[in-house]
């Protein structure tokens, strides 16, 4: 199982989840160096160095992968070349990009490719984009679509990676600075302020100011597949200044397993006429949870348990609720039945 961008902060936690999955990870990247330094702390493990703008390096790296993972930001640099590496190769691609823009390539770009080569692609695969649409899918439950999707984030706080923070500026470069978000149907930039409003948090998170408008890449994957016009994402605003400080520190390991102390709520709500849904989750870090969430995907697409092929988000390829289900000892899961219209 290749693993791009494996010494990578999230990519330390993908090798680790595959180790423990019983898989044997195939170091790949970019660094020489750090490759090996990872290799000396994960004894038996093969390091390949690869660059996405050597596609004969990528070829090799992948050579004898059942499937490659990527963790390597900004991914407006590395998705494409990977998945038409993965594509020649003849293998399934997930990756854990967060970036927008990037994510609506992978899908413009590579859709009727991977579909001819009867291949997966999953773009998203992780906290931000990924999760979101597991959760949406599963509130839709038997409808078949719906006004509006809410997301809304509870972070306890949000000490950004490296790869985050250069992550956000390719982005706001591509977007020259501008906002963005979904509404009517489709996306629109835009230079108005934010909103901040109040969410109603669930106990015992409860009431919290948050950032409205605050567009992830769940505005990407939920309506690639769903029938929902309006998609809205939002961020408690303490998370939010945590990311835009000047002097923003990264995450601190606080347990064995590598993981900082912020904890996380994924509220959403999805309406439908004077209907409503709701399904909410909660759990410890978003850079360590990307690590099941797109391990979990890999092991259903090599075992078979796929409704599609082609470039699909998480939520149109899999069994949402089932999916969700294998992630309990990641992440706990409420569906209250008062909101079940």
């Amino acid at each position: 199982m290749a693993v791009f961008g494996a010494y990578g902060h999230t990519g330390r936690f993908v090798v680790a989840e595959l180790r423990e999955r019983g898989y044997v990870p195939l170091l790949l990247g970019r660094d020489e160096d750090k490759l090996l330094a990872l290799a000396q702390v994960q004894p038996g493990l093969e390091a390949r160095q690869a660059s996405v703008d050597d596609p004969a390096s990528l070829d090799r790296a992948l050579n004898g992968a059942a499937a490659v993972i990527n963790c390597a930001g900004p991914f407006a640099t590395t998705a494409a070349p990977l998945v038409e590496a993965a594509l020649r190769a003849g293998i399934p691609y997930v990756d854990v990009a967060a970036e927008i823009e990037a994510n609506l390539d992978t899908f413009a770009h590579f859709e009727e490719r991977a579909r001819a080569a009867g291949t997966v692609v999953v773009p998203a695969m992780a906290f931000y984009g990924g999760l979101g649409d597991l959760l949406v899918t599963t509130a839709m439950g038997d409808w078949t679509a719906a006004d509006e999707a809410h997301i809304a984030y509870g972070l306890s706080s949000w000490h950004p990676t490296a790869g985050t923070r250069v992550a956000g500026v390719v982005s706001g470069q591509r977007r020259g600075g501008r906002r963005v978000r979904y509404t009517g149907g489709r996306l629109e930039y835009h230079d108005d302020t934010l909103p901040t409003l109040e969410w109603p948090f669930p106990a015992p998170l409860g009431p919290q100011s948050v950032i409205g408008e605050f567009t992830m890449a769940d505005v990407v994957t939920i309506p690639s597949h769903l029938a929902i016009p309006e998609v809205r994402t939002y961020m408690t605003a303490k998370a939010a200044a945590d990311l835009s400080a000047p002097d923003a520190s990264a995450p601190t390991a606080v347990d064995e397993r590598g993981r900082s102390a912020q904890t996380f709520v994924v509220d959403v709500l999805v309406r439908s006429g004077g209907a409503e849904r709701r399904v909410v989750a909660a759990g410890q870090d978003i850079y360590a949870i990307s690590a099941p969430l797109a391990v979990e995907a890999v092991d259903r697409i090599l075992t078979g348990r796929t409704r599609t092929t082609g470039v699909a988000s998480a939520g149109a390829v899999f069994d949402a609720p089932d999916f969700l289900r294998a992630l309990s000892s990641h992440l706990s899961l409420h569906v209250p039945l008062d909101t079940r219209g």
